[in-house]
C-alpha cells in the first residue's frame, strides 16, 4: 500500500466546485472549505450581491478563483444556467453540493397553501434532482466527481411545523441512493443529513427553549457550528472518500435516534 499523507487525502488542487446556498451559513462554511483545500469554488444563491461578496472575501483569503453566480434552486432552467456558466469559466465540474434549501414558516399544517407547498417542495427537492442530474451526467461522462446532498435529521423525524421540509429532505436522502447507482462507478454521491446548527436561521430560536431541549435531549448538549460541517464536506469531495458512496451521514451531536 502506498503511504500518503492526510493532507494528500483531503486535497482539492485543480477541483473545481459548485456549492448552492453558498453565500451564508453551512453553505458559506464548505465552499471557504474547499477553497483552503485547493479547489476553485462556483458559489450560487438567489441573491447575486451576497454571492459575489462571499466570493471576493474566499477569493482573497485563499488565493482560489471563486465566481457569484445567481441561482434560484426552484427555477428548472436556473439549474441548467448555473452548469454552462460554471463550464464557461473553469471547463469542468468535479464536486456538487446541494446545500440551497427553505423552510418557511406556517400555523398549522391545514393552513399550509399549495403555493407554499410546491415552494418547499420545488427548493428543498426538485432542484437538486435536476441539477445533480446534469451535473451528474457531465462528470460521468468526463472524469467523474462527487455530488455531496445537504439534508436534514427533518427527513427521518420530521416535527408538525416543518412536515414539507421534512418530506423534501426525506426525498434527497432516496435521490442520494439512486444517483449513486446511476452515476457510479465514476461519480459518487453522498448525503450529509445536519441536525441544529447556530446559523442565520436559529437567530428565530427561542435560545433558552433550544439550550434546555438539547440539554435534555442531546447527547452532546449543544446546536452545531457552520465549521463543524467542513469535516464531512471535506470527506465527501476529496479521495479520502473514494470508496464510499450512497452514504447518509448525519451530524446532529447524536440528537436523531434517541429517545424523543
Amino acid at each position: 500500500m502506498k503511504l500518503t499523507s492526510a493532507n494528500e487525502h483531503f486535497d482539492l488542487s485543480g477541483k473545481v466546485s459548485i456549492v448552492t446556498g453558498g453565500s451564508r451559513g453551512l453553505g458559506l462554511a464548505m465552499a471557504t472549505a474547499f477553497a483552503g483545500a485547493g479547489a476553485n469554488v462556483v458559489i450560487a444563491s438567489r441573491k447575486l450581491e451576497n454571492c459575489e461578496a462571499a466570493a471576493t472575501s474566499i477569493a482573497e483569503a485563499t488565493g482560489q478563483d471563486c465566481l457569484g453566480v445567481a441561482y434560484h434552486a426552484g427555477k428548472w432552467e436556473d439549474n441548467a444556467e448555473l452548469l454552462e456558466v460554471t463550464l464557461e469559466r473553469f471547463g469542468r465540474v468535479d464536486v456538487l453540493v446541494n446545500n440551497a434549501g427553505m423552510s418557511p414558516l406556517y400555523e398549522n399544517l391545514a393552513s399550509v397553501t399549495e403555493a407554499l407547498y410546491d415552494k418547499v417542495l420545488d427548493v428543498n427537492l426538485r432542484g437538486p434532482f435536476r441539477l445533480a442530474a446534469i451535473v451528474g451526467e457531465h462528470m460521468a461522462a468526463a472524469d467523474g466527481g462527487s455530488i455531496i446532498n445537504i439534508s436534514s435529521v427533518a427527513a427521518v423525524r420530521p416535527a408538525p411545523h416543518e412536515l414539507p421540509y421534512g418530506m423534501a429532505k426525506a426525498g434527497l436522502n432516496a435521490l442520494t441512493l439512486g444517483l449513486a447507482n446511476a452515476y457510479g462507478p465514476k461519480v459518487r454521491v453522498n448525503c450529509i443529513m445536519p441536525g441544529p446548527f447556530l446559523t442565520d436561521i436559529s437567530k428565530a430560536w427561542d435560545m433558552e427553549a433550544f439550550q434546555k431541549n438539547a440539554r435534555d435531549n442531546i447527547p452532546l448538549g449543544r446546536a452545531g457550528a457552520p465549521e463543524e460541517v467542513i469535516g464531512a464536506a471535506l470527506y465527501f469531495a476529496s479521495a479520502a472518500s473514494s470508496f464510499t458512496t450512497g452514504a447518509v451521514l448525519k451530524i446532529d451531536g447524536g440528537a436523531v435516534y434517541q429517545p424523543a
